[in-house]
């Protein structure tokens, strides 16, 4: 692949015969620790039955648990059960993408104590596999109902993510509150993005318009990022940066507006995949004589 040069996430379409083939080992281990929480904690013993312990699977699980999440008196929590466990199972691709979200939480969030506490309490995984499905309706022109429930993530998540943005794999929307993503955005795959972030637009036009993130690539928060503009494969944007222009891969770049670390001519490089590996700061004792 050329440098520079942006991988974008696989559509998300294999066939339901295909297993993810760790699907079986997540599940097994979110249904043990929601036995120990149980035992521990009898006051949610309730819940966890009817959240995890009671499904034979994975999928059934959270189908039932997006349901009730984001059900209205208008908009009934068996219909939502219904359309979410009827999508996710027609395509394999989207559970394997459920248990990639997963362990991305448990691997770099370390108040993340176990896959069952991701799949219950944290509302970035949970609005994210609920845009999966919005986006899977857009692409098949049901677009009143992915409209439909883009509002309720919006209400109940406070993420807006459009049905038409596509998003790879092994994504962390840490925290996620005011996260907003655009109708032409394309995020790949292993990208982490905090809170309060938005890939927007310039204005009104209708055409491509929105950030193309490259896979493992690190957003800070209260980041914005507007425009077709490229942030390439592992760069680093750091908190309350604004973005209008190409970020090379491998780099940081940082600031109001955005400057690369190291300088436009020769910016520093790491190796590293900040999307994984969560380094927001490294690179200051190296750049920067901020004290305070």
């Amino acid at each position: 692949m050329p440098a520079g040069e942006l991988r974008y996430p696989s559509p998300l379409n294999s066939s339901a015969t295909e297993t993810p083939p760790d699907e079986e080992e997540v599940w097994a281990q979110i249904k043990t620790e929601a036995r120990r929480d149980a035992e521990s904690e009898p006051a949610l013993a309730s819940y966890l039955y009817s959240t995890i312990l009671s499904h034979p699977s994975l999928e059934r699980s959270l189908a039932f648990h997006l349901g009730n999440k984001l059900c209205s008196s208008t908009l009934l929590s068996t219909l939502l059960y219904d359309l979410f466990l009827n999508t996710i199972s027609s395509d394999s691709a989207l559970l394997a993408a459920t248990v990639a979200d997963l362990r991305a939480a448990r691997a770099r969030d370390p108040a993340c104590v176990s896959f069952s506490h991701c799949l219950l309490n944290y509302k970035g995984f949970l609005a994210c596999q609920a845009h999966r499905v919005s986006h899977k309706l857009w692409s098949q022109s049901r677009r009143p109902l992915a409209l439909a429930l883009h509002s309720r993530i919006s209400d109940v998540f406070a993420v807006d993510i459009h049905p038409a943005a596509k998003i790879g794999k092994g994504i962390l929307f840490d925290h996620a509150t005011g996260v907003v993503i655009g109708e032409t955005a394309v995020i790949g795959n292993n990208v982490s993005i905090l809170h309060h972030v938005t890939l927007g637009g310039t204005g009104k036009a209708c055409e491509d318009r929105h950030p193309k993130i490259g896979d493992g690539v690190l957003i800070g928060a209260g980041a914005t990022i507007l425009g077709n503009v490229k942030i390439g494969e592992g760069a680093k944007i750091g908190a309350g940066s604004v973005v209008l222009i190409d970020v090379p891969p491998r780099t940081t770049a940082v600031g109001n507006p955005a400057r690369l670390v190291g300088g436009k001519e020769k910016p520093a490089r790491h190796e590293e995949c900040p999307g994984e590996s969560m380094d927001h700061t490294s690179f200051i004792s190296d750049w920067s004589d901020y004290i305070i």
